[in-house]
């Protein structure tokens, strides 16, 4: 199975930039055009938050739209910038979203046992957990004990060392989590956003992954006094395999690079090639 990540898009109302520099939108129509290029197409593809800028209904709209256009399942779980209402409205046809209360859910995609947690606390940007949610990841996690397990949140449940974004962390319901999670061997993955950057923590005898941004990145400047402040690096997301019940990730970029190039090198450059190490040179 191959199961794509994309994190943090931002979407913005038509002709609105986010932070008045960052094309959000085009960076996210980029970002689902790669998905469509995949050889093998994924299996389905998560968002792990943050796909408003606002929380506006047109943004969730443009949202909805572009990721219509992936022929795979997509699964959403609610970031710090979305609210909670417009976004289920937006998705609510999809059929996988509870119809009222925290938007957490389980999932079954092949192979594969899919549990989303919702940590949005509204009007603040902080990650929490609540004891509903918690207990609902615990009950899911029993009942899936023999499948392969991805568990998906938004806020990363630890320090990242990156200041003004452990200050909005998941801040409440991180002790827990730990738990539940360290007492089901079955979850090969925690699976993140927020922090707009590859990170990765072994977490509850498992390994957490947060994705960076198909938009921005947040500034890797790991001083103790450093601003809050965010880089226009290349866009990225997770690629996550599972073969033989266990998971490998690789990290891709949203653009194209040149290439691919053989590595089967003309014969005149191997020949010299033999001759420069023969002679010790």
């Amino acid at each position: 199975m191959l199961i794509a990540q994309i994190s943090d898009l931002h979407i913005c109302q038509k002709g609105d930039l986010a932070y008045g520099v960052s094309e959000t939108n085009l960076f996210a129509e980029r970002a689902i055009h790669a998905l469509m290029r995949l050889n093998p197409v994924p299996d389905c593809v998560v968002v792990t938050g943050d796909l408003a800028e606002n929380g506006y209904d047109e943004e969730y709209a443009i949202a909805s739209e572009l990721l219509g256009r992936l022929s795979c399942p997509v699964y959403v779980i609610p970031g710090n910038h979305d609210r909670r209402e417009p976004l289920r409205r937006a998705f609510e046809s999809r059929g996988y979203l509870p119809p009222m209360g925290p938007l957490n859910y389980s999932i079954s995609c092949g192979e594969l046992q899919l549990i989303a947690l919702d940590s949005l606390e509204e009007g603040t940007g902080i990650g929490v957990l609540t004891d509903e949610t918690l207990d609902f990841l615990s009950s899911a996690l029993s009942e899936a004990k023999d499948r392969a397990t991805l568990v998906m949140l938004h806020h990363p449940p630890f320090v990242t060392g990156i200041g003004h974004m452990d200050v909005v962390r998941l801040v409440d319901g991180a002790q827990r989590l730990e738990s539940i999670i360290s007492a089901h061997p079955q979850v090969q993955r925690v699976l993140c956003g927020h922090v707009h950057r590859s990170i990765q923590q072994i977490f509850a005898g498992t390994l957490c992954q947060v994705a960076p941004s198909v938009a921005h990145q947040v500034t890797l400047d790991l001083r103790p006094e450093a601003p809050s402040c965010f880089m226009l690096e290349p866009p990225g997301y997770l690629l996550h395999i599972l073969q033989g019940g266990k998971i490998v990730t690789h990290t891709a970029q949203v653009d194209r690079a040149a290439g691919p190039f053989s590595f089967n090198l003309p014969e005149t450059y191997t020949s010299r090639a033999v001759v420069h190490r023969s002679s010790g040179s």
